[in-house]
This record gives structure tokens, C-alpha cells and sequence, in this order.
């Protein structure tokens, strides 16, 4: 079901799809699908008869789950075997798919939080997500933001007292990364050149962006799992977010 953008997705709007995928219909017009897997609740496909969850699984292996799920989830967007998806790069390490395969009308991103795991997937539009613990805390937010953020966002932060400032920061950190993620062009000095709202009561909005038009990138904040922050980043003006479960 599409909700609209102005309220927060949270958890009794994701539907359940349950393995093995059946093949999937691609969004259509604004539509932008997010999926969140929750690997403490997923078998493991290195290990069926493991069960479900990855913390007893290295780093490697963890890494070699994901992928599974990603291409088993691409593979059933574009109609073919998860393991014939094939992913690259760009040289600031954002993935993409080949447009041999999506001929421009798929893009995704992935993040990641402890176990839980994030895929966004546009009809083509450039899109960035991110996902964080709304509890954590930040050691030096501010410290923090007038390192990394713009001047007009420490300010705004500046202006806060603590439980408000790590709540606000939190919500600013997500939504920059999402867009960093979606340009592909990595943190380093890249959250400084635009400006979002950090107020996290206000629709998310992008209220500067000298490289490019602000106006063309839609922000929406959703919430897969309590307690958790997904920002969703897409250069469309309109985004109408589906939200979804595999389990």
C-alpha cells in the first residue's frame, strides 16, 4: 500500500513477503520500494539447516549473505536466477547494476545496521539509503556536525540542548548520507555541500545543493523496525514509498 510522503512509514506498514520470491513487478511511475531484512529472522543461505541470524558468521560470510539476498531480490525484479546478477561498481564504490541487464529503469541502494539490512529500489532515478539506531547516541554531535555538516545545519543544531541535538542529529546524518550514498561520491568532504532540514518534526527536505537543484531530490524518512531510521534519498520530485519485509 502507498503511503504518503509526508509521515513516517513505520513498521505495520511494511508487508510481509515471505521465501522463495516470486518474480516481482518493478515500480511504476513515482512508486520506490524499500525492503528491510532482518537477518537475525532469515535463514542463512551458507547454512540452511543453521537457522536463522548471522552473529556466529565472519565478517566475510555476513558480507557473502547480504549479497545473496540482494541478488536473489534484483534477480526477481528482472526476472532472472539471483546468481546471474551481476554487480559493479563506480571508483567511489557505489554499486550498480549493468544497463545491459535493467536498461536504465532499476537502480537500488543498500545500507546496513547491526543485523538488520536495507534495499532500496527506484524505476530508474538516481537513489541513496541509509539506516540507523535512533538510540545512538553521538559522542561529540556537535563536534561533530561542524566538522562534517554545513555551517547553516550547525547552526541550526547549535541552537538545541542535548536530547534534542542527539535526535536531530541522528535524523541530519541520515538523510546526508543517503544522498551522499546516492551520488556516489563517498563522505569525505561531500556532507558539507548541501544543506537538509535537521529538524526531524518537519517533512525531510534537501534546502541546498550548490552542485545541483536542490528542488530535484525528494527525502522520506521511514521506520522498518522500532527504533530504527531509514532515510531514503531519490532524484524525483515525487516519491510514493512502498515498504516491505522478507521474511
Amino acid at each position: 500500500m502507498l503511503r504518503n510522503i509526508n509521515k513516517i512509514i513505520g513498521p505495520d506498514s511494511f508487508s510481509q513477503r515471505q521465501l522463495p520470491l516470486r518474480p516481482l513487478e518493478k515500480p511504476q511511475g513515482d512508486a520506490v520500494h524499500l525492503w528491510h531484512l532482518d537477518f537475525d529472522h532469515l535463514s542463512n543461505p551458507l547454512n540452511p539447516d543453521a537457522g536463522s541470524g548471522t552473529g556466529e558468521l565472519s565478517v566475510i560470510q555476513q558480507r557473502t549473505t547480504r549479497r545473496f539476498y540482494l541478488r536473489l531480490l534484483l534477480g526477481a525484479y528482472l526476472g532472472i536466477p539471483g546468481k546471474d546478477i551481476h554487480i559493479t561498481r563506480r571508483i567511489k564504490g557505489r554499486p550498480e547494476l549493468s544497463t545491459i541487464l535493467t536498461k536504465g529503469k532499476l537502480d537500488f541502494s543498500v545500507a546496513r545496521s547491526n543485523s538488520c539490512y536495507l534495499i532500496g529500489i527506484s524505476n530508474g532515478a538516481t537513489i541513496g539509503v541509509d539506516l540507523e539506531i535512533a538510540a545512538r547516541e553521538a559522542g561529540k554531535p556537535m563536534a561533530l556536525a561542524r566538522r562534517y555538516f554545513s555551517k547553516a545545519e550547525a547552526a541550526a543544531l547549535s541552537e538545541l540542548q542535548e536530547q534534542e541535538l542527539q535526535r536531530a542529529f541522528m535524523h541530519t546524518w541520515a538523510c546526508k548520507e543517503a544522498i551522499v550514498k546516492a551520488n556516489g561520491l563517498g563522505i569525505a568532504n561531500q556532507l558539507c555541500r548541501f544543506t537538509v532540514d535537521t529538524n526531524p518534526d518537519n517533512p525531510p527536505a534537501v534546502l541546498d545543493m550548490p552542485d545541483d537543484d536542490h528542488s530535484a531530490w525528494k527525502l522520506v524518512i521511514a521506520e522498518p523496525a522500532l527504533g530504527a531510521i531509514a532515510a531514503i534519498a531519490v532524484r524525483q520530485k515525487v516519491v510514493q514509498l512502498e515498504g516491505f519485509n522478507l521474511s
